[in-house]
């Protein structure tokens, strides 16, 4: 089972049809303590950092809990980013921290015809191999729609350029990100949450 954590920051419901697709069993937490019986959490999320603030100590806690037992971890797009320490956008609000570093705007670039938010289809430039991109070849097409972004760290697995070069796909251990919506991606992105189903059992 794997558990969907919503703390009211959108796209919960072009997740849950992309797991229906591919036959997955998912489940909305109501509490915390829910997480620990899951085979795998996913933490989506679209819009400003700030919303992951609802992701409060129980909430936290409850996730590292998981994570230190093994249990993987998934962040899509803001939910990447609460992976690392902290944003530019909401300098309040905490991120988990399992990935050291924080998240700052993208450049805009007028002599490029650059702008942010970076919205649209977009390449990732793979880095090294990785579980989560089994199956795909670097240059694959994701859909993209933000305005701050990952450093480029030793968890980076594939990063792309827009404005500025950032992690697109992160992975470590039993930690996962990515800066894009796998679940708005067509068959690449199937193909990345079919290969983190594929780690949780």
């Amino acid at each position: 089972m794997i558990a969907l954590v919503d703390y009211g920051a959108g796209n919960l419901t072009s997740v849950r049809k992309a797991l229906t697709a591919l036959g997955a069993d998912f489940v909305v937490p109501a509490a915390p303590e829910e997480c620990s019986r899951a085979r795998g959490l996913i933490v989506p999320g679209v819009g400003n950092f700030g919303a992951t603030a609802r992701l409060d100590e129980p909430w936290r806690t409850a996730i590292s809990g998981a994570v230190t037992s093994g249990i993987p971890l998934f962040g899509i797009c803001v939910g990447m980013q609460w992976l690392f320490e902290g944003s530019d956008e909401a300098p309040e609000a905490q991120g988990l921290g399992v990935i050291a570093g924080r998240i700052a705007r993208l450049d805009g670039n007028a002599e490029e015809r650059l702008k942010v938010p970076h919205v649209g289809w977009n390449s990732l430039d793979f880095q090294r191999s990785a579980r989560l991109l089994e199956g795909l070849a670097s240059g694959a097409q994701v859909y993209f729609t933000h305005s701050f972004a990952a450093p480029i760290t030793p968890e980076c697995v594939a990063s792309t350029t827009h404005a500025n070069t950032f992690s697109s796909v992160v992975e470590r251990d039993n930690i996962f990100g990515v800066q894009f919506h796998p679940e708005k991606s067509s068959d690449a992105g199937l193909r990345i949450l079919r290969n983190f189903l594929a780690i949780c059992r």
